[in-house]
């Protein structure tokens, strides 16, 4: 593993990083541009989620992260958290059903988009309980996805997927990707990072470096 992760040499980025620290790991310093993808890779337990949870203004912290230029402390953390978009390993959901969560002004985007999935509409009427946990994470990534995030933080999104749905998200990330959304992605598989990433960081003892 070698040292520090070096901000990027292009200018304006999408995402800044400076001096982000916590009780469990810090300080980071690091950029991602628009359109661009980094894959974080660890041990179990090395605190990938907390960085995630970090950026998106969820966890405690010190130091400063920026969005093209804009502080996260120069606005509320809910208009904060409309941009930077965090999508835990296990997604919350406060309603009934999946549809609930989506707005009027989404829908075009969600029948749009559900198909790309390999999901089913009915499933919007489901109850999040009879769902199986890969549809559930499936609608999770939808979910994420139809907010518009500039920057979309993900903690292993395709765990629980069978590979004709992994290869699914991952298209459609790339879709994203290829229209200046940025990624941030925590994934155990080599292979995904590889996939996916322009860049790779590897996490482990509250340090960041590259692979």
């Amino acid at each position: 593993m070698s040292g520090p992760v070096r901000a990027s040499a292009r200018s304006s980025p999408r995402l800044a990083v400076r001096g982000l620290r916590s009780r469990f790991g810090g300080p980071f310093d690091f950029e991602l541009q628009a359109g661009e993808c980094v894959a974080i890779q660890g041990p179990s337990g090395a605190g990938k989620s907390v960085l995630l949870r970090m950026l998106a203004d969820l966890d405690p912290h010190e130091g400063e992260v920026l969005l093209d230029g804009q502080s996260s402390a120069s606005m509320p953390a809910p208009a904060w958290r409309a941009r930077v978009v965090y999508q835990a390993a296990e997604a919350a959901w406060w309603e009934a059903t999946a549809g609930e969560h989506f707005t009027d002004a989404q829908r075009d985007f969600v029948d749009r988009t559900l198909a790309a999935l390999g999901l089913s509409a009915t499933l919007l009427e489901t109850e999040i309980e009879r769902l199986s946990t890969g549809e559930r994470q499936r609608l999770a990534l939808l979910r994420s996805l139809a907010a518009q995030p500039r920057v979309l933080l993900l903690d292993e999104p395709t765990a629980a997927l069978d590979p004709a749905s992994v290869k699914r998200a991952e298209d459609l990330l790339a879709a994203r990707l290829a229209e200046g959304m940025t990624v941030l992605i925590v994934t155990h598989s080599v292979e995904q990072a590889q996939r996916l990433a322009q860049r790779i960081f590897h996490l482990e003892h509250g340090k960041l470096g590259t692979t």
